[in-house]
């Protein structure tokens, strides 16, 4: 998969919300810079009933357009839409029967057509026992085998199961218990969510360990053969059971998984008389799923911890009272009380009192943020001091922690390009060792080397070495663990694919405004000329309250923190592109730029070299005086994060190269940032589509680029960046949806977190492969010289998988 495969989904969507008017033509500053793009059609605006399918074969994007043309020829069909990145297409008819003659169409130009099912009557099931991808392959392949099972999806890294269906839900309990697996009907209700443990797989291997060692310690007493080999037999019966029913589902979905390489294995064993071997084979595999199970339960709990961020109840005032109500039962428009130490249940709007708010749990911000009436709060926070009153402006499925929840569980689901490539490797590796195994037992004896006995045994051996369990784990079990801590960290990757991507970044670019700044204009510096700053600053604000610009804004309210009051104005008026001005006592004076006064012929003198100096220093220049007298400057400028000088730091110091920066501003405002936030190089004076250039430069540099906006006016940079990275989305929906990697807070104070991050998992990941392929290629030539043993065989394969998932949870410790 290439580098901007993922990006076609957030692209499409990000343009979508993008087309905005330049509403703010007056605005120098590039935050107001934002080209028109056109919305793509929305089925939903036109007339009829619609349906969803899933298109297969699609293999660029202008299959997506024929199919549309296509489509829309059929009559009766109102409209058609057909996504490329999703490989789906929804369709507006009138009648239903129209429909019919799709698949016809669709397999005309080459491509696959299936319903998509409506989830009306789905469930979710949380599946205990699955430890490695083939378990829900053999799973999946089961339940759709089943009539009542319309559709069913099973995801081994979060442990769950999908599925649409006629029957009851002990039915269907009842089926994947039948595969060796149990399910639990995943609730609404949050207590219902938690997982019994199930102690019975241990206390088998446990019984079944205890025949095995009785056995073996009696072949060395005074006991009957028969009797140890029969302890031996009731051993590989007892921890061979549940692999053996798996294997028995597994081989009628005709699916070749673990359970049925070493089940024949150890049936094998038994029917040459190796009873120890056999039984040790059965306890030693059924010793490595139940500790693998474990490990991995660990990283997934990593993720369910996150619906225990916010409580199950909150204190719902009602008149003078406060009722205690779990929040399922709350309401949009309640009014809940959150006492000093607790934590915020709901998403909301403070509407009394004050506090400081530790949003750390949602945006991964260190320092508490200060609350006061009219300031949004999110559930799952944790109220410092003072009680408040938040009017619910949420429900519970929709607040932002749900949200993080929801998209995180969609990342882990999505699988990266080195996990697809692994899984296709599995699966023809294991059939291909599978018929080498058939091949080594039957071949060699039939032309008079060795015999039966011996050759049976190494394809025996060669059965367990073709489980590609640890490889098939190294990619998952790291990359749920690295989601999972970059979600606990306030950094949502929305996969494993822009997880890799991120891990190989080298260039990343910033928008300035409102990304390595502030976004809100200040007050810098003041110049007086003769006045006092009181007499200035008075008519400044005067003047200035009258206007809504930015700058007009950021003077007026530094005149009113300084606690000067405003003079008696009259006759306003705005001077496009250059001030205002207005009539005050007797006199009209102005606020505006050195254009305005120099058309006004007003006498400048050394001042103006003075103001040139400003500008090239970064600030916007407002000038405050008459026709006749100049009453003094004043400076505004766009703050600087202060978490974005040490986040560049940060950056740098985790290998990024290039920190760039991307501007509409003019060479001096830019290289006064650049020097203060420690950037290594940018580009001044951009338009949106000048910044899409900016970015393909750097890609033609050779560099792996990511893009820093706020996932709205930088819509076509993001798009075209391998990776687009938005900032705070804790505070929008929009960023959330359409970034692949979203920093909750609104600041870059957790990007050398993510990029340290990507990288380890990166790393790790390539150990993984590496250990578990020179393993298995040790183990198949051991085979040979008769240095293998099928415990041996075992050991080499759920070891492995025991240390590669050891080896991807140090992901889960990396500090951020």
């Amino acid at each position: 998969m290439s580098d901007k495969e993922p990006k076609f989904k957030k692209s499409l969507s990000l343009l979508d919300v993008s087309a905005t008017s330049n509403t703010n033509a007056g605005c120098e500053d590039d935050c107001c810079k934002i080209t028109e793009i056109p919305q793509v059609q929305n089925t939903e605006d036109q007339y009829g009933q619609k349906s969803d399918f899933l298109i297969g074969g699609m293999d660029c994007p202008s299959c997506a357009l024929t199919l549309e043309k296509a489509v829309k020829g059929i009559k009766g069909i109102n409209g058609v839409q057909v996504n490329y990145n999703t490989g789906k297409m929804q369709v507006v008819y009138e009648d239903e029967k129209v429909l019919d003659q799709l698949p016809d169409t669709i397999k005309k130009l080459g491509h696959t057509i299936e319903a998509v099912q409506k989830m009306g009557n789905g469930r979710i099931y949380h599946i205990e026992g699955m430890d490695c991808s083939s378990c829900a392959f053999t799973i999946e392949k089961h339940m759709k085998t089943l009539p009542s099972v319309k559709s069913v999806s099973v995801n081994f890294s979060t442990g769950k199961m999908t599925a649409e269906h006629d029957s009851s839900v002990e039915e269907i309990i009842k089926e994947i218990s039948k595969s060796g697996y149990k399910a639990t009907l995943v609730s609404s209700k949050r207590k219902s969510d938690q997982v019994k443990k199930d102690n019975s797989g241990t206390n088998l291997i446990i019984f079944s360990g205890a025949l095995l060692l009785f056995g073996f310690l009696g072949s060395f007493a005074n006991v009957s053969p028969t009797f140890t080999t029969l302890l031996y037999a009731v051993s590989i019966i007892i921890g061979g059971y549940k692999p053996a029913r798996s294997a028995y589902y597994a081989v009628r979905s005709r699916s070749l998984d673990m359970n049925v390489l070493m089940t024949a294995a150890v049936l094998g064993a038994a029917a040459i008389g190796e009873w120890l071997e056999g039984a040790t084979v059965v306890w030693l595999f059924a010793l490595g799923n139940v500790l693998q199970t474990k490990s991995i339960e660990k990283t997934r709990n990593s993720i369910r911890s996150l619906i225990d961020l916010a409580p199950p109840e909150a204190f719902v005032k009602n008149g003078q009272e406060l009722i205690r109500k779990p929040v399922e039962d709350i309401s949009v428009g309640d009014v809940i009380v959150v006492k000093p130490g607790d934590k915020i249940p709901l998403d909301g709007l403070v509407i009394g009192g004050e506090s400081s708010v530790n949003q750390a749990p949602i945006t991964g911000e260190s320092i508490p943020v200060d609350k006061q009436v009219g300031d949004g709060v999110y559930a799952g926070t944790i109220n410092e001091h003072g009680s408040l009153e938040i009017k619910v402006t949420k429900l519970v499925e929709d607040t932002t922690i749900s949200k993080i929840i929801h998209l995180v569980e969609e990342a882990q689901e999505q699988k990266a390009p080195t996990e697809a490539f692994v899984d296709k490797f599995a699966r023809i590796y294991t059939p291909i060792v599978f018929i080498l195994a058939l091949v080594v037992m039957v071949l060699p004896p039939l032309m008079g080397f060795g015999t039966w006995g011996e050759w049976f045994y190494k394809g025996l051996e060669l059965l367990v070495v073709a489980c590609p369990c640890a490889l098939v784990i190294s990619t998952p079990v790291a990359i749920v663990s690295a989601i999972g801590n970059a979600a606990k960290n306030g950094v949502l990757i929305k996969g494993g694919a822009f997880l890799e991507i991120a891990g190989r970044i080298s260039a990343i670019a910033f928008d300035k405004t409102g990304t390595l700044t502030e976004g809100k204009p200040k007050v810098s510096q003041v110049v007086l000329t003769g006045s006092s700053e009181v007499e200035l600053l008075s008519i400044a604000r005067t003047l200035e309250e009258y206007s809504t610009h930015p700058i007009a804004k950021a003077v007026a309210q530094y005149a009113k923190d300084k606690g000067v009051s405003t003079l008696l104005g009259d006759k306003f008026r705005n001077i496009v592109g250059k001030g205002i001005g207005a009539i005050i006592g007797d006199n009209e004076y102005f606020a505006g730029n050195l254009k305005l006064f120099q058309e006004l012929s007003a006498s400048l003198g050394e001042l103006e070299s003075r103001i040139l100096s400003l500008q090239q220093e970064g600030n916007t220049i407002v000038i405050i005086g008459s026709k006749e007298k100049i009453y003094g400057v004043i400076a505004v400028a766009d703050a600087i994060r202060a978490t974005s000088v040490k986040a560049l730091k940060g950056l740098q110091a985790v290998g990024v190269n290039q920190v760039v920066m991307l501007t509409g501003d003019n060479e001096g405002t830019a290289k006064k940032v650049a020097s203060a936030t420690g950037v290594n190089r940018f580009f001044a004076e951009l338009l949106p589509e000048d910044k899409v250039k900016a970015i393909k430069q750097l890609q033609e540099e050779g560099n792996i680029v990511a893009m820093v906006g706020d996932g709205i006016n930088d819509a076509p940079a993001l798009a075209t960046a391998n990776i687009g990275i938005a900032m705070g989305g804790a505070g929008t929906d929009t960023a959330m949806e359409t970034a692949d990697i979203v920093l909750m807070a609104d600041n870059l104070e957790k990007l050398p977190h993510t990029v340290k991050l990507s990288r380890k998992a990166i790393r790790i990941i390539k150990q993984n492969i590496w250990f578990s392929l020179i393993v298995k290629a040790l183990a198949l030539i051991l085979i040979f010289p008769d240095l293998l043993t099928l415990w041996i065989a075992v050991i080499s394969d759920t070891g492995a998988a025991l240390i590669v998932i050891m080896n991807s949870m140090r992901l889960v410790k990396v500090k951020g």
